[in-house]
């Protein structure tokens, strides 16, 4: 199917790895152009070569408002137009409820819900321009958080809402807004846990996905969630707005 992404522009903030730099790649595949930010150096160095002369790899940190607004307009100086955003930045800070501290759940709370306000904020006046999209990249945990899984799931459970007022909100200016909550899908952050065990990386896999009782008895694949989110960015759904699609195998225990 094409996805009639050619020569569309999208923003991915955490970008340099992972499930970002795999939508980036799928991206750029469909004959888009990508910008990506990160705020390491070796990484935005390392995705700059991966994805070539239709990627702008800019260091950003986007828990600053000058930063956001300087990726944006790095952005728009080097494509001169946006049509999507993926708000992807973000990291697992799970710990309980009665340990975690005021830091914590400020630090997560402003990378996962304020982040993604002040860029998304930004966006709009371009992305009216041509009926563009938003993607909010948060967790199954959003619907289900199980215990210990705090700050994490409570910022992406806010992440959720935020996407459905915002969708209502800028729905009259032809744009769209959904996320995808994630499951246990492989990523460098996966692999450091395994080299942390010992085991195998495979058989780390296999057991994750055993003590998380998924249906489909795996972990999901990066580039299974950059199919979703790339079709989610693209004309193809267009009257898609509002939603949380689970990409999880299954895992969640919601319908």
């Amino acid at each position: 199917m094409d996805l009639e992404m050619k020569n569309r522009t999208v923003a991915i903030t955490g970008g340099t790895d992972g499930l970002g730099l795999a939508l980036a790649r799928l991206l750029i595949d469909e004959g888009a152009n990508v910008a990506v930010c990160g705020r390491d150096e070796q990484r935005l160095a390392s995705a700059q070569e991966t994805l070539g002369a239709r990627a702008l790899c800019v260091q950003a940190d986007v828990t600053s408002a000058v930063d956001c607004d300087m990726f944006l307009e790095a952005t728009l100086e080097r494509f001169g137009r946006l049509d999507g955003l993926v708000n992807n930045a973000g990291r697992a800070a799970s710990t309980s409820i009665a340990t975690a501290s005021d830091d914590q759940w400020r630090e997560d709370y402003e990378l996962k819900v304020m982040a993604a306000l002040r860029i998304s904020r930004a966006s709009l006046e371009h992305l009216r321009v041509d009926a563009g999209a938003i993607v909010n990249v948060l967790a199954v945990s959003a619907r289900t958080p199980p215990a210990g899984s705090t700050p994490t799931s409570v910022s992406r459970a806010a992440g959720l809402a935020f996407t459905k007022a915002l969708a209502n909100e800028v729905a009259p200016l032809g744009i769209r807004v959904n996320a995808i909550l994630i499951g246990l899908i492989e990523s460098g952050q996966w692999v450091r846990r395994a080299a942390a065990t010992g085991q195998r990386l495979e058989d780390f896999y296999a057991q994750s996905a055993r003590n998380a009782n998924i249906p489909l008895g795996r972990f999901g694949r990066s580039s299974e969630f950059a199919d979703v989110a790339a079709f989610l960015l693209s004309p193809r759904s267009s009257y898609v707005t509002g939603v949380g699609i689970s990409v999880d195998g299954g895992m969640s225990p919601t319908i």
